[in-house]
Formats: structure tokens, sequence, C-alpha cells
């Protein structure tokens, strides 16, 4: 004879424990839409986690929990995973030709405020696959995820449609200096990350997601009252989000602060409830002809100049331009 059953979670709460464990007592074929933010593997330091695993297990485990996912998923549900670049590559592989998902889309999440590097290019972006099970039966809702088009941010004109356009593919330079090098209906998207000076910022997790990314995602592919999971629910973003756009959520969390730090940012939402950040940053972010001058010696320019020119004289005062933000 088998053994029971587990008993299944309940819903609109975050649970402690290991995802493996907890994804288990899910049932088959439930979940609408379930969005993972794993750890990618690149030695962060986590309060429970070990992130420093060697390839090969990173990978096995990565499996296991993938396929539980698959397996919690409706028929016609829908899986978003945000990676970095180090396996993101191996884990749509895994997703689409090992488990049977479909991606829909390769989404960049391009933001500001990105890791400074000295030896290669400072990364500014993570990868977010848009994974169905069903290609042909999936929830997509357009209408409440368009976006400003470039009609609009760019030149201002009044044909343009208001309600905006979908997101799809682009490249972006510095969008607030450059809007025409950023479409706004594009997958590569701008948010800029939640940064420590933000009022969004719960200051306890480094890796907190902003909730208007996760509002698009949620608004897109899930509707009212529908099942949302997150198996590594962090600073609980993914939670919060679908509480104040009325869905139903499961939350998972081995560490026992992060869970207590995710009850209380629950407490405080509430359906209804507005999302922090700017819903169009585009249009909130201040441009390079906005900022302020601050007038100082430049001496080095003035030496400059007369190393060209061959003119001697005293260092004359410049205006400096200096941006308000430090959005680069």
């Amino acid at each position: 004879m088998g053994g029971r059953a587990p008993r299944p979670l309940p819903t609109d709460r975050v649970h402690r424990g290991d995802c493996l464990e907890l994804l288990r007592r899910i049932p088959d074929g439930t979940v609408h839409l379930a969005f993972a933010d794993p750890p990618f593997n690149i030695g962060y330091d986590y309060d429970t986690y070990d992130d420093r695993r060697p390839a090969d297990d990173y990978l096995a485990w990565s499996c296991r929990w993938l396929a539980e996912i698959v397996r919690v998923l409706r028929a016609d549900g829908t899986f978003w995973l945000a990676i970095g670049d180090e396996y993101a590559a191996e884990l749509k592989v895994i997703a689409t030709r090992d488990l049977g998902l479909t991606c829909r889309s390769w989404v960049v999440w391009y933001y500001t405020f990105g890791v400074n590097c000295r030896q290669k290019f400072s990364r500014s972006h993570a990868h977010i696959f848009h994974l169905v099970r069903d290609p042909k039966r999936f929830t997509f809702n357009t209408e409440s995820i368009r976006v400003p088009s470039a009609r609009e941010l760019v030149y201002g004109d009044r044909r343009a449609d208001p309600a905006g356009r979908l997101p799809d593919d682009t490249w972006i330079l510095r969008p607030q200096d450059l809007p025409e090098g950023f479409a706004a209906d594009g997958d590569t998207w701008y948010f800029p990350r939640v940064c420590g000076t933000f009022k969004e910022r719960g200051g306890w997790h480094g890796c907190q997601m902003p909730e208007q990314l996760l509002g698009r995602i949620i608004r897109a592919s899930s509707n009212p009252g529908d099942l949302v999971l997150d198996p590594f629910a962090g600073s609980g973003t993914t939670l919060a989000v679908a509480k104040k756009l009325g869905r139903s959520f499961v939350g998972m969390e081995m560490s026992a602060a992060y869970v207590a730090q995710i009850r209380k940012r629950l407490a405080a939402s509430r359906t209804g409830q507005a999302l922090d950040g700017a819903p169009e940053p585009l249009k909130s972010v201040p441009t390079t002809a906005a900022g302020r001058r601050l007038a100082r010696t430049a001496d080095k320019a003035t030496d400059v100049r007369k190393r060209r020119t061959g003119r001697r004289g005293k260092p004359d005062r410049q205006k400096l331009l200096v941006p308000r933000s430090r959005a680069d």
C-alpha cells in the first residue's frame, strides 16, 4: 500500500522549508502562474543556503525543482524563470528540451545601478524566460501590460495610442538620455534595480525584485483569483504583488529570518494597493539635460587645452554638467 498523500499547503501565505519538500505538497496541475528567482550559484552570501555548489550538483538540483514546477502547473499554466548569465542557457535547455515547456519569450531585464566590474563590462541585466506548458493555450493579458510607445515618449505625437504598445525586442543605451535607443515595446525591459537608497527597499535582502517588474508578469500571465507560486520567496516581492493584484499565492523560503520579514511585508500589503515604484520608469527618470550645473575649477581640462593650443594663462572657471541621477 502506498503512503498517505502529503497534506496540501494552505494558500495566501509563505511557508518555511526546502522548496523540494514543500512542492510535493502542491497537487498536480493546480498552479496558474509560477515565478522563480532561484540562487544563481555565483557565491552570493545567503544566510541559510550555500551558493557555491559544484556545477553538476547545482544543475541536478535545478532539474529536480524545475520538474516539480512543471508537475504543479495547470495544463494552461505559465512559468517565468529569472536567472543570471552563468546558467541561463543550461536551465532553458532543461525547461524546454527535457521538461517539455515552450519558451514564448527570452526577456532581458535591464536595470540601472548594476554591479560595477573592473575587468569586464559591468553587469546590468538578468534573463527572464517566459515558459508555458501549452503553446496554444495560456493566459496572456495584453491590455494589462501595454507600455508607452515611441510616438509618445520620443516624438510627442498626438496620434500615439494612449493605451500604448505591447513589450517586445530591443537594445538599450542610456534610456534617460536617448529614449529612441530604448523601445519600450521590447523584450528588454527597463526597471531600476531596488537599491539601498530607494524607498521601496526593505533593507534585509540583497536581491529584492522591483514590484513593477513582478506586476507586469503577474498581470500578463494570471487573472484575479488565480494561484501564483514562488518557490524562492526571498524578499517576498512576488507574494506582496500577487496580494495587491488580487491573486491567491503560495510562497516558499528556507530562511527563518526572511520568512519573518516576508510575513511583515504581507501584513502591510492589501488587495488594490498601488505597487511600489514608478509604473513607467522612462517617464519618471531624469534626463542629463535636466541636471544641475556645478561651477568648479577645471585645472586638468585647462592644462589639456593649453597643450593643444599652445596658449598660456590662468585656469578659468568651467561650467560642468552633473546629472541629478546616478542611474548610469
